[in-house]
């Protein structure tokens, strides 16, 4: 075979002790001999070459680490295996120590030791509810602030949390609980059912205390909005009706319990805002009657404008329109002066009135004169004529005419504006006439 001939003969492993090289092993000097090679001798050296040039497994080095990874995995080993062991009994115990009679039950009457958990629970919500409770007493039957009401709220919610934690079945499943000292030092039924009615009543009356705050809250925003809505009304009617919203604010104010923190914050709330009401009350009360009377005085005085119209008139009659000014004034003087307002608006219209009043009483005058002076002058041309219709002939013309320039002189003083000026015209054409007349004689 042609491609045996490429191999070259190895060199053989020299031996340590002897320094000679050692032949492969299954193959005698013979058969490696080059002077003799075979086909078998050939497969075997190559065989003991094959095995020659297979590498040696060499076993890796042991890390140094190596140990301290093997003793933390058995010592998590032993933690496992320890909390395995420590669970079981442990949730035993929860178990049995679960809120339920069917599980408790059985256990408290044969081993209840195993119920201690359970007991000392108990122990220390029963101290708690207990000082929860006297806490939320003294908070809510003493309160002198709203804070003082929500803290004790705060108390009576952990009272009752508390006492929620408390079982019932001790006296249901045990009923031979006197003879055990725990119950009979730290907790009784008595005791139990006089806590819950304690945090009843106080419930019961921290309710009452919110609603009271609520209302007193309630009626202060009223007579807030009352009085703002007072200070910006610009009729009567809006004042009245601010008022009445503010007597609605403090009926409901009174309405507080007086029992309550509310009702005893409510009463120098209910003194300053009465006194307040009273005020602005007492003033609207006065300028309300200032003003009726203001009014009644207006309407006197626009019937004694309506009578002074479609001038002149009688003596008689201005003096109708004098009184109705008269009675107007008077009205006027009526107006208190404990309301400014109503006050000041009354004393502007009497000045007013007075003033009219003195116009008028100077018209009544003129025309008393004039009335005077034409009846005269009436009276005078009548003994003028009656004198001459007697003598005629023994009257002198110039005793005739100063008779009649007499007569023109008070015809001529009547007034105009007066009910006889016409008439009084009249008689004085007459009388200039007949003054001519008689002076040309």
């Amino acid at each position: 075979m042609k491609f045996l001939r490429n191999f070259a003969k190895p060199s053989a492993p020299k031996s340590e002790k002897s320094g000679l090289e050692n032949p492969a092993p299954g193959l005698s000097s013979a058969s490696i001999c080059p002077t003799s090679p075979t086909i078998e001798a050939l497969e075997q050296r190559m065989a003991a070459e094959a095995v020659l040039a297979t590498p040696i497994p060499v076993k890796p080095a042991v890390p140094q680490a190596l140990p301290v990874l093997q003793g933390f995995k058995r010592g998590c080993q032993r933690l496992l295996w320890t909390g395995i062991f420590v669970s079981i009994p442990v949730g035993a115990i929860a178990l049995i120590n679960l809120p339920y009679s069917p599980v408790r039950r059985p256990i408290a009457e044969s081993a209840p030791m195993l119920l201690m958990p359970s007991y000392i629970s108990m122990d220390q919500n029963y101290r708690q509810a207990l000082a929860n409770v006297e806490a939320a007493k003294q908070l809510i039957d003493g309160a002198t602030a709203p804070a003082d009401l929500e803290l004790g709220e705060q108390k009576v919610k952990q009272a009752q949390a508390n006492l929620d934690q408390l079982p019932t079945w001790v006296w249901n499943e045990l009923p031979n609980t006197g003879s055990w000292w725990w119950y009979s030092r730290r907790l009784s039924r008595g005791g139990l059912d006089q806590a819950r009615a304690e945090i009843g009543r106080l419930q019961g009356k921290a309710f009452q205390e919110k609603n009271a705050q609520t209302a007193l809250a309630q009626a202060e925003q009223m007579l807030k909005t009352a009085e703002q809505q007072y200070k910006a009304a610009k009729t009567p009617l809006d004042q009245q009706i601010a008022l009445n919203a503010w007597q609605a604010g403090l009926d409901q104010m009174q309405q507080v319990p007086a029992d309550t923190l509310a009702g005893k914050m409510v009463s120098p709330k209910s003194d300053a805002a009465m006194r307040d009401f009273q005020l602005i009350g007492g003033l609207i009360t006065n300028n309300q009657q200032s003003q009726s009377i203001i009014q009644a005085a207006k309407a006197f005085s626009l019937q004694a404008a309506q009578a002074s119209q479609n001038a002149p008139h009688s003596v008689t009659e201005w003096q109708k329109v004098l009184d109705l000014r008269s009675e107007a004034i008077q009205r006027l003087k009526q107006v208190s002066p404990d309301d400014p307002i109503g006050y000041a608006e009354a004393q502007k219209l009497m000045a007013t009135y007075i003033a009219e009043q003195g116009q008028i009483r100077v018209r009544q005058q003129r025309e008393s004169d004039a009335v005077q002076a034409y009846s005269q002058a009436r009276s005078r041309i009548e003994d003028l004529i009656s004198s001459v219709a007697r003598n005629p002939q023994r009257m002198n013309p110039a005793d005739i005419a100063g008779r009649l320039e007499n007569i023109i002189r008070q015809l001529e003083s009547v007034d105009t504006g007066t009910t006889v000026y016409a008439e009084a015209q009249d008689l004085l054409i007459s009388a200039k006439q007949k003054l001519k007349e008689w002076k040309i004689q």
